[in-house]
């Protein structure tokens, strides 16, 4: 507290940004909810640079030729954005993670034998050397589907690169995603059944999830154990349920 002109000034406080991420494979409806919370928390809505990726297109045609340069082009435009986040003073809705492109894209790739160990090993140290100046999002949201509601919704949306993903690519994605989630300890985490919530059309399903983040960001009530029930949509996940799978994880990358 300083005084000026015998007034006493209080400092000024900054109110402190909100940073919620959306994880899922590809087709799970990121995008689509990234939007709708954005709208409704009236937020700044952080998309993933898809339409000026310059290598999407050859990767989806040829993916051992540029899954490294695809891979590198993902991990700093992530970085960006989250310096973004940072300096901006801006409470952010954020479409895909950091943690995704290290954890499960990359070394799903260096699995499947279309990214060598030496681009992989570069890779992964790049990212270690990020994370150390990087702060995780508030909350994570991640969006669970199966495989056939993944090819579904791909294909309804009709993007002509991804006509070349194969179920098979998705079916090990969707492996390494419920193995790292399972690990996940940064943070508060959501995790929302996609064939239970159809919050893309549905203003109930998307007022459920909603509740769900507020208790979550405002600390209205502790978080709930996890629980895998067809009737509970929007699950918590905690610590407890996570052991088990750090040794599927591990087998993963």
């Amino acid at each position: 507290m300083e005084a000026v002109a015998g007034i006493f000034v209080l400092p000024f406080s900054k109110t402190p940004i909100m940073h919620i991420a959306i994880a899922g494979n590809i087709g799970s409806g990121k995008t689509t909810l990234t939007q709708l919370l954005a709208k409704h928390y009236k937020w700044e809505q952080l998309q993933e640079a898809v339409d000026n990726n310059p290598y999407l297109f050859d990767f989806y045609k040829d993916m051992q030729r540029w899954s490294f340069n695809l891979q590198i082009f993902f991990l700093n435009s992530r970085f960006e954005q989250l310096q973004e986040i940072r300096n901006s003073g801006r409470n952010v809705v954020q479409d895909r993670t950091i943690y995704e492109d290290a954890f499960i894209f990359a070394p799903n790739l260096h699995a499947m034998g279309l990214m060598t160990t030496r681009d992989f090993e570069n890779y992964f140290r790049l990212f270690q050397n990020m994370d150390h100046s990087i702060t995780p999002p508030d909350l994570l949201i991640y969006l669970q589907a199966p495989v056939d509601k993944l090819v579904k919704q791909i294909s309804e949306r009709g993007r002509e690169y991804e006509n070349s993903i194969s179920i098979d690519y998705l079916k090990r994605l969707n492996e390494r995603y419920e193995a790292w989630i399972q690990t996940y300890d940064k943070g508060k985490l959501l995790i929302i059944d996609v064939e239970d919530n159809a919050f893309h059309n549905d203003p109930e399903d998307l007022g459920k999830i909603i509740q769900r983040i507020d208790a979550e960001i405002h600390g209205l009530f502790p978080t709930e154990t996890r629980t895998v029930k067809a009737e509970a949509p929007v699950k918590t996940a905690t610590k407890a349920a996570k052991a088990p799978a750090k040794k599927a994880l591990a087998k993963a990358r």
